[in-house]
């Protein structure tokens, strides 16, 4: 119970003074004076006071409030290492026990540092999480703030005692004294160009160099790249080494350095690092040679100069040499086509060779067609796009070019209106799948008006006319690549016949599929990972690519389910909560992804460690202690829980100390009026009686 006197006046202030000052002013005149009867006109002076004042005695029914204390618990993947997990789950379970003796406690447990999906830095920031915990305390109600953590803390706050945690006390996991060696990049450049080499620079470190005394020596540095070891090299402990690669491929590559296990080490978690490396490609060197002019000859050619990737050499042959008009040479081109520079000294400096509407006119000798051939053979690529002149009697189907053609002509040139369609093949094919009005039947593009036939072709058959006639084939021979589209048509599509249709994407598809990007491959494999989710995306021609095999950083194995997610592409995801690199395999091909933040700062420093929160616990008046070597639970040594004063030490040799609060909550109350009822009205009349009487003598 609480008693308490308050005063709730009759009247205003006022009226008061306005009623009780004239009255007072006699009363103490006649106490001064000594006038007779001034000690009884007093007296009822004070009971009239009293009755205006109205004075209560009141009761007041209060609920005291807990005070909170939050009991945080790092959960991040460090504190997987030795035996740090089951010293955690013991230290908590025996603290939750503990508070649980003290009913003046309110204990609410965060556990903190599981890599989520939408995490960017995999970090450990316990103090965050107790400012969520004890976001809805009124400073006065917090007890104090516990953790149990390895000490490894990436959001301690740079100026100490500038959390609201109240008294700080860190339990710190794991041994003292831990050694690790760990390995990072320090410089590691984002883009690079293919083919070229690029500078890196990156460290090896360990805590016994880092303790006064240490002793450096060498170690053995594994390189790989994609998965592939290209070579090793030996590092000075604490040294900054330069690293020199060739960037391999287009697109992302990963380079990965990793060194041994060192005796005696804690954990080879960051024993390797990782880089992500975009290759970027030079300009692609493409050569196109126009038969004759015709409508769709700047198709071609408007197309490869917008693309900034592409360096075009075009070459139009104006005047055949069977045309003999006495127009000089010099007036007919800038400069004379240079037939031997381009095919036989620097054929192998083009990326792609593109041949518009040609036929064998004598332009090139004989023996280069072989030359082409070879090249194609070699790695090149060639790409026929095939007018009326194909099926002619100088069709270059009729030259040495013959055996890297995908397919020969008959001799029949269909004309009749038609609407280019994919074939089966063509609606997983990467080149063709998924362009712009093929769902629909008839496709919602133009028509085209003329093809050439030839016969049975070899390789994939992606696109189609009348009867089933192949329209665009793509091959492969030897290490090289062959396109041939069976028509000339495509120009319609670019200037709006019928609503046009999709040439830039076809076009740009086709040249970059015969030039190897491997965006552009049928049978690819590919992984990235997504917060803490690990994609995986397979490309193929055929109808079920079974199952994925992913081997985590742990070296687990898990199968992951590929479904299909349209024509020719199957995708599967898996959610997982390590954080590294994971290698991805189905069938033949394989693939690598790292999954969570490169080289995250939770694995920068994995030793435990006392010092870090020292500063922000003793700026609280807290403490901080390691768990090991107990003979309590599990081995875990616990200091004991003491309630203290708010103003009282929160910390000594083996205990801590959790404030408590005199915070309470009203519940309900209780009010007496002294001068009410009866009682108020006895006292008022035997003042006013006593002074009557005593005025009437």
């Amino acid at each position: 119970m609480n008693w308490s006197l308050a005063f709730e006046p009759l009247l205003s202030p006022l009226l008061l003074a306005a009623v009780l000052l004239p009255v007072a002013a006699l009363a103490v005149a006649g106490l001064v004076f000594r006038r007779p009867g001034g000690l009884i006109r007093f007296a009822a002076l004070v009971a009239l006071a009293l009755a205006l004042f109205n004075p209560v005695l009141m009761d007041e029914q209060r609920e005291a409030l807990k005070s909170v204390v939050a009991l945080v618990v790092d959960r991040s993947q460090s504190q997987s290492i030795g035996e740090r997990t089951q010293q955690t789950d013991a230290a908590l379970e025996e603290v939750k026990a503990r508070l649980a003796r003290f009913p003046q406690f309110d204990v609410r447990v965060v556990e903190t540092g599981q890599a989520g999906a939408a995490d960017e830095r995999v970090e450990t920031r316990l103090f965050d999480a107790a400012g969520q915990a004890l976001r809805d305390v009124p400073p006065s109600r917090i007890a104090g703030t516990v953790m149990i953590t390895d000490g490894q803390v990436h959001d301690a706050p740079s100026a100490p005692g500038a959390a609201a945690t109240g008294p700080l006390h860190v339990l710190v996991t794991g041994e003292e004294g831990e050694f690790d060696r760990r390995i990072r990049f320090e410089r590691a450049p984002r883009f690079g160009i293919v083919g070229r080499p690029i500078e890196l620079t990156y460290r090896v470190l360990d805590t016994s160099m880092e303790d006064a005394g240490g002793r450096r020596e060498m170690v053995t540095v594994r390189i790989l790249v994609n998965g592939e070891q290209i070579g090793t090299e030996q590092a000075l402990v604490g040294e900054e080494t330069t690293l020199e690669l060739t960037v391999p491929n287009a697109g992302k590559n990963i380079v990965e350095l990793s060194i041994d296990t060192a005796p005696g080490e804690l954990t080879d978690t960051n024993n390797r690092t990782i880089a992500v490396l975009d290759g970027i490609r030079e300009n692609l060197r493409v050569l196109l040679v126009s038969g004759e002019p015709h409508a769709g000859e700047r198709t071609w050619r408007n197309l490869l100069k917008s693309d900034t990737s592409v360096d075009l050499v075009h070459f139009t042959i104006l005047r055949p040499p069977e045309k003999q008009d006495g127009t000089p040479i010099n007036e007919l081109s800038l400069i004379a086509f240079p037939t031997r520079e381009l095919f036989v000294e620097k054929i192998d400096d083009f990326d792609l060779i593109l041949f518009d509407r040609y036929q064998h006119r004598d332009v090139l000798p004989i023996l280069y067609y072989d030359y082409i051939a070879e090249y194609v053979e070699k790695g090149g690529a060639l790409l026929v796009a095939a007018g009326p002149e194909y099926a002619g009697a100088m069709s270059i189907a009729r030259t040495p070019l013959m055996p890297a053609l995908p397919g020969l002509p008959t001799g029949e040139v269909v004309e009749q209106a038609f609407h280019p369609r994919l074939t089966e093949t063509g609606k997983r094919h990467p080149v063709t799948r998924g362009l712009e009005g093929s769902e629909a039947e008839p496709p919602h593009w133009s028509r085209w008006f003329r093809l050439i036939d030839v016969g049975e072709p070899s390789g994939a058959v992606v696109m189609e006319g009348p009867d089933d006639r192949p329209l665009l084939v793509l091959d492969r021979k030897g290490e090289g690549r062959v396109g041939m589209l069976l028509s000339d048509q495509g120009w319609l599509w670019a200037r709006g016949f019928e609503g046009g249709g999709p040439h830039a994407s076809l076009y740009q598809r086709m040249a970059h599929w015969l030039m190897k990007e491997p965006e552009l491959e049928e049978e690819r494999l590919t992984a990235s990972g997504r917060g803490m989710t690990l994609d995986i995306a397979r490309q193929t021609m055929s109808d079920d690519p079974g199952r994925a095999t992913v081997i985590t950083p742990s070296g687990r194995s898990v199968e992951v389910t590929l479904s299909p997610a349209s024509p020719g592409v199957f995708a599967g995801s898996l959610e997982t909560d390590e954080i590294g690199l994971y290698q991805v395999g189905n069938g033949d091909l394989a693939a690598l992804a790292h999954v969570g933040p490169v080289n995250a700062p939770e694995f920068q420093d994995t030793v435990s460690s006392t010092s870090l929160l020292q500063p922000a616990a003793a700026a609280s008046g807290g403490s901080v202690r390691r768990l090991n070597g107990g003979s309590g639970v599990s081995g875990v040594s616990l200091p004991g829980i003491v309630p203290v004063r708010a103003a009282g030490d929160a910390s000594g040799r083996d205990w801590i100390g959790l404030r408590t609060t005199g915070d309470s909550v009203l519940k309900s109350v209780d009010r007496t009026p002294l001068f009410a009822g009866f009682l108020g009205l006895a006292a008022l009349l035997l003042a006013l009686g006593s002074m009557w009487y005593r005025e009437g003598r």
